[in-house]
């Protein structure tokens, strides 16, 4: 057949020709044909007449291939990408991802290894399931329950982009009850100007009474707007951006049935809830801008790809971050259930509401010196020293039941309390590369004056790394001392008032870790020491949540391990967590977790590059905490442990071309072992759940 087509094709070929010189006359006696003939003249003769030379005719066909439309296919090599921590000593740029792995994991939290509680779905109040302590010292408010859906400036990404590049990301659920929808844009004005913004909505529903109420859904939005100017010389750059956040998040104080598993086949639509109309709104919107100017000799050293990574000797940085944030708690029901254990202020309704601002300068001095060799890694010792000022000022206000100039009852925002201070921190950091193999890193932050002046963290690192394929070892340890947060020492709420003096929380702890790339494991040993240890407690059985510390110790031991095996084209992934404490009914987390993905590797119709496999997560069982509505904390209620059972996801991935796509069955073995489960004392997680979730790219 193949022989067959190439005669084929060569008699068409020959029919096209004599078609073709049948269009040119051949008669000279032809009217007009002395004209056709300079029309049709010799490509290599000029319009003069003169024969062309070789570089002339060169010159001609460099011209027609210059005036043709440009062919060339953009894809993502023409964009690079990097954020703000790989800037610190130099100017790294990454290729952009566009691959598959982990892309079925798209809600913060389900990360496989930073794995979450919450109330139920996505956008609902959220806590670590595993201990994973704050490294930061400073004023802290201590609301964090919807951290996980905030947009930070740390969070940014900048870009290098040779054309327009636009990213859409879209995940879908069965019913609408959850939808995720996220737009990125970055280009270049100039090759050192880039310009961009990123745009992410998520909504979702409750699964019990009353979701069609506005009030009950999920409403998150975040929006960014960012640029990065690198100098031509590379000796400047300025990173800035402006975000922009707005989270609703429902408040159901849980459903009334506690045996809704247990039971018979029920229907959730008509499984009342205790507050029908209450919710959380976190509002913020802020200013970064960070400077940094290298001062004298620049070196720089290859990567083996080619490009070469700038390498300065000495540094000046300026950043400035200003930002306001808005808590706000709005309860729109009768108490009927008995959610709140107090009422200081109105009976009927709350309106709760914290504003924090916050003015931060940081100013930074790093120092360099650099062996002559000709590999710049070897013999680098740098030294960094900075000053921060934090100036913060909050007010936080109630809804209270007042006469007017007429002497009418109104309700009004009450201020209860509201102040202005600032904390100097003294910043310093010392390492050593004795080789590309060998480096030794230490730091100090230090409140120096202010609110909080006292507070510390101490850290030191030693990295040993052998060659490819012997890895490379971690040694870590650290000292901290941080001032408790605010809503732990001066509180005033319509259901919660806490005035309390507590002492420092004092974390020492000290970590081994050891990572091999080719044969992709990682291990890490951690060990923690925590003295006065803050957290929330209420009486037995009891909802009067309130802050406690603890005047004995904790030991805390953490295990984790990670290995990926490859067989054929089928791929095992495997992250273990176990971690023990000798005060387990304080430290509410599970001993041991479990994620599991196996899946297989196919190139589907020769163009789609895809996994098919099940994700499987598992820990075991715990006291699970409660959650205070109005108070916005997860604390140590009632003494109740669920089952554990594993929870299985089948999914489907692939990738074709500028589209990445994942078609996923959530929870796909409820029923299997029982008819649901919970991470949260009264709060049920979801059910199963079809989602599909779509990725494109473009570059133009």
């Amino acid at each position: 057949m193949p022989d067959k087509l190439k005669y084929f094709f060569l008699l068409l070929a020959c029919v096209c020709t004599q078609a073709a010189f049948a269009q040119i006359p051949t008669n000279n006696n032809y009217p007009g044909n002395q004209q056709r003939r300079v029309n049709l003249r010799d490509t290599t003769t000029g319009l003069n007449g003169k024969t062309l030379t070789n570089d002339q005719q060169l010159d001609s066909l460099r011209k027609k291939r210059d005036r043709k439309k440009d062919s060339v296919v953009f894809n993502s090599k023409f964009i690079r990408v990097t954020n703000e921590r790989f800037l610190k000593d130099s100017t790294q740029l990454f290729p952009l991802d566009t691959g598959i792995y982990n892309f079925e994991n798209y809600s913060p939290l389900l990360q496989p290894r930073s794995p979450k509680i919450s109330l139920g779905n996505t956008g609902l109040p959220e806590r670590n399931l595993l201990f994973e302590p704050s490294r930061t010292i400073g004023f802290d408010v201590g609301m964090h329950e919807l951290d996980a859906y905030m947009l930070n400036p740390q969070d940014i990404n900048y870009y290098r982009a040779r054309v327009p590049f636009t990213q859409l990301y879209l995940v879908g659920y069965t019913g609408v009850k959850e939808q995720l929808f996220k737009i990125t844009h970055a280009q270049n004005v100039n090759p050192q100007l880039n310009v961009g913004f990123n745009l992410n909505f998520m909504g979702s529903r409750g699964y019990y009474s009353y979701n069609s109420i506005l009030a009950q859904n999920v409403s998150n939005v975040n929006a960014a707007f960012f640029t990065w100017y690198e100098s031509k010389d590379k000796r400047y750059n300025i990173l800035g951006n402006l975000i922009y956040n707005n989270l609703k998040s429902p408040v159901t104080g849980s459903i009334l049935d506690d045996s809704i598993f247990v039971s018979g086949s029920i229907d959730k639509s008509t499984q009342p809830v205790r507050l029908q109309s209450s919710f959380e709104n976190w509002k913020g919107s802020g200013l970064y801008l960070k400077q940094f100017y290298y001062i004298g000799h620049i070196d720089s050293t290859g990567t083996g790809t080619g490009k070469k990574t700038i390498l300065p000797t000495q540094r000046v940085s300026y950043t400035l971050t200003y930002n306001t944030r808005k808590y706000e708690f709005l309860q729109n029901d009768n108490d009927y259930y008995n959610v709140f254990p107090d009422y200081y202020y109105a009976s009927n309704r709350s309106r709760d509401s914290l504003t924090v601002k916050h003015l931060q300068n940081d100013f930074s001095y790093s120092f360099y010196l650099r062996s002559k060799a000709e590999k710049a890694t070897k013999n680098e010792l740098k030294l960094d020293l900075g000053l921060t000022q934090d100036i913060y000022s909050y007010s936080q206000y109630v809804s209270d039941t007042t006469l007017n100039q007429y002497g009418v009852k109104v309700v009004l925002p009450l201020k209860v309390q509201g102040t202005s201070f600032q904390d100097l921190t003294i910043k310093g950091r010392l390492s050593y590369k004795l080789s590309d193999r060998i480096a030794l890193e230490a730091n100090i932050q230090q409140i120096a004056q202010g609110r909080d002046f006292g507070d510390f963290l101490y850290d030191a690192k030693l990295t040993l790394a052998g060659n490819n394929k012997a890895g490379k070892i971690i040694l870590e340890g650290y000292s901290q001392s941080s001032t408790a947060p605010l809503v732990y020492t001066s509180w005033i709420s319509n259901h919660f008032i806490f005035h309390n003096k507590f002492s420092n929380q004092k974390t020492n702890s000290l970590s081994f870790y050891y990572i091999n790339s080719p044969l992709k494991l990682d291990l890490k040993a951690e060990y923690f020491l925590i003295t006065d240890y803050l957290y929330f407690t209420a009486q037995e059985n009891g909802i009067d949540a309130h802050p406690a510390q603890l005047g004995s110790a904790i030991n805390m031991i953490k295990v984790s391990f990670g290995k990926s095996i490859a067989w054929h084209r089928w791929h095992f992934d495997n992250f273990l967590v176990y971690q023990k404490t000798d005060y387990q009914s304080t430290l509410r987390t599970p001993q041991f977790y479990n994620y599991t993905s196996l899946y297989y590797k196919a190139l589907l119709f020769r163009v789609l590059y895809s996994n098919i496999g099940v994700d499987v997560r598992y820990n075991s069982q715990y006291v699970a905490p409660s959650y205070a509505p109005g108070l916005g904390q997860f604390y140590n209620g009632q003494n109740v442990t669920f089952s554990s059972y594993p929870v299985a996801t089948v999914f489907f991935k692939a990738n074709l071309q500028r589209t990445n796509l994942f078609v996923m069955y959530d929870y796909a073995n409820q029923g299997l072992f029982s008819k649901g489960y919970y991470t949260v004392n009264r709060y049920p997680q979801q059910d199963s759940m079809l989602k599909i979730g779509i990725s494109w790219t473009f570059y133009n």
